[in-house]
């Protein structure tokens, strides 16, 4: 005996008879049928956007899930809307409806210090001060480091699969992330298995198509754009400049015609005024390309950052001494965008570019608050704002994020929400994914015991004083970096060489105090909690890290 029940939970087969009331055991998948449905950026049909039902059949007693997908047409599903019961399909729009809806503002190579509210920087950016006094700000949020020089790849691995550094790594490829997928444990499989809508936009950089496991997809964008030589090896004062930042012919951000953020804030805001009038809480990624190179933004944006205004950083360095060994030297790509020496002229230059791209980013921002706003449904949702980590641009002589230094490790991480206090500043050390383990626990998602990150809110609540016991970070086998009580220390395992830094008396990291005979002790404490957290996360250097 065969009946036609419907998947309740959006358009993914995962756990289909589970939701419906079927127990885990005996139970397997079979078939899906699919119809594509949704609303695209013209205000026509989305493509991506699928509903899909389950055929549940019994057999010998065990009851069976079909998954194949197939196309019909649309009478097929009228059909079936009639012949289905709507009373179970509605009770569960009507759970979904009380969930909260969850809005990931993702930016790209964001430094901690570049929002204006923060109080570091002479920028500007009204949106983000917006959010930032509306919620709370975490001052100490952090990046675990990467496996590759693309470390963009390895934070957006640990955020769409929970795991820690080394685990990720392990999943960073695509055989294992289809694995993944198929289990149902994906950031966005986890929130569309509990009832949301899932969308995304924007940078993707995981090995596994966005169409896989989000309802709604559009205008996806690789790493970074093609690039040109004129955007390396500049500037040099008193030579011409053959970059400029609005000329659209150097292709870039410009590909296409339009600036790829505007692009991003303009398909964000017509899915929110399509999702005003759907009952089930949303979840979407919106995932900018900025403020990554090439630094590019309109005319306007840039004119408001001359180098007179913009400051050099206190830790400045034309080179920094150990750049090769720790294998961000100047053969790295990042590396290259400044000529060395690096001079204060061409840091001011770069990052005057950087913060006039950051500000047209924050307008764009501003576009997305403004239409939520419109939807109605600003005050049931939670809005997380963090990058994928930070960057030097000038920090310690360096320019890229291959780095253990704060200005590299340490994006900015905001939090809005319906129980979020307003202006609350937290300077707990915790990790930027921990933001994907807040959205689940806000959701109420299911089967979650593979993640590792762990959730905000208790602190945000004040119901715990910290989260994680220890930081760690790392870069490739040539770097390390421990943090504890407010004292740091990096490893160069290719010198050997160890920095001790006391974060809290000196934040911009330069007085190395490894060799001072007073910090002995502290030295040994922190070697010996390196060498423990490389072997309890798996590391490569586990057994290897210097006496």
């Amino acid at each position: 005996m065969k009946t036609w029940l419907p998947q309740i939970v959006g358009p993914r087969f995962q756990n289909c008879a589970n939701r419906l009331g079927f127990p885990d055991e005996g139970v397997r998948p079979t078939w899906t049928i699919r119809l594509r449905l949704g609303w695209n950026s013209e205000g026509g049909r989305y493509r991506g956007r699928s509903s899909s039902f389950c055929a549940i059949q019994e057999r010998k007693g065990v009851k069976t899930v079909r998954k194949r997908r197939v196309a019909i047409l649309s009478a097929l599903w009228a059909a079936i809307l009639v012949a289905v019961s709507g009373a179970t399909y509605s009770q569960a729009n009507a759970a979904s409806a009380e969930k909260p809806n969850i809005l990931f503002i993702f930016a790209d190579d964001q430094c901690f210090e570049t929002i204006a509210a923060f109080g570091h920087t002479d920028i500007e950016t009204p949106n983000l001060d917006r959010l930032a006094k509306s919620g709370a700000v975490f001052t100490h949020a952090y990046n675990m480091g990467s496996w590759t020089g693309a470390v963009c790849v390895a934070s957006r691995t640990m955020f769409n699969t929970g795991r820690f550094l080394w685990r990720a790594h392990e999943l960073d490829q695509t055989k294992a992330l289809q694995a993944e997928a198929a289990a149902g444990r994906l950031w966005s499989q986890m929130l569309a298995d509990v009832g949301y809508e899932t969308y995304m936009t924007g940078k993707w950089h995981v090995k596994i198509d966005p169409p896989q496991i989000f309802d709604h997809v559009v205008h996806v964008r690789p790493g970074m754009p093609r690039t040109v030589p004129e955007a390396y090896q500049r500037p040099i004062e008193g030579k011409p400049d053959p970059w400029r930042p609005w000329d659209r012919s150097l292709g870039g951000f410009w590909e296409g015609g339009r600036d790829w953020g505007e692009v991003l804030a303009e398909a964000a805001t017509v899915y929110l005024r399509n999702a005003a009038g759907v009952p089930r809480p949303f979840f979407m990624y919106l995932a900018f390309n900025a403020s990554h190179d090439p630094r590019q933004s309109p005319k306007e944006f840039v004119d408001k950052y001359p180098p007179e205004r913009i400051k050099v950083p206190k830790n400045f360095l034309p080179e920094y001494p150990y750049m090769e060994e720790m294998a961000a030297g100047k053969k790295l790509r990042d590396e290259r965008l400044a000529p060395w020496p690096r001079t204060e002229y061409a840091i001011k230059v770069h990052r005057g570019e950087y913060y006039a791209l950051i500000t047209h980013m924050d307008v764009q921002i501003g576009k997305i608050l403004d239409a939520l706003e419109a939807t109605g449904k600003a005050k049931n949702t939670y809005i997380f704002f963090t990058a994928d980590h930070g960057l030097a641009v000038g920090h310690h002589g360096l320019m890229g994020k291959q780095n253990m230094f704060e200005h590299s490790l340490r994006p900015p991480l905001i939090v809005v929400g319906p129980d979020v206090p307003a202006g609350k500043r937290i300077d707990t050390p915790v990790y930027i994914q921990d933001i994907m383990a807040t959205s689940l626990e806000l959701a109420g998602a299911r089967n979650t015991d593979h993640v590792e990150f762990k959730s905000l809110m208790p602190v945000i609540r004040g119901e715990k004083k910290s989260l994680h016991d220890v930081i760690y970070g790392a870069y490739l086998d040539k770097q390390r970096a421990v943090i504890k009580d407010g004292w740091k220390l990096i490893y160069y395992p290719a010198v050997p060489k160890y920095l001790l830094f006391n974060l809290n008396d000196d934040p911009d990291e330069m007085n190395d105090l490894s060799e001072k005979p007073e910090f002995a002790a502290k030295l040994a404490e922190l070697k010996k909690l390196l060498a423990e957290q490389e072997a309890k996360l798996g590391g490569p250097l586990a057994g290897k890290i210097a006496p």
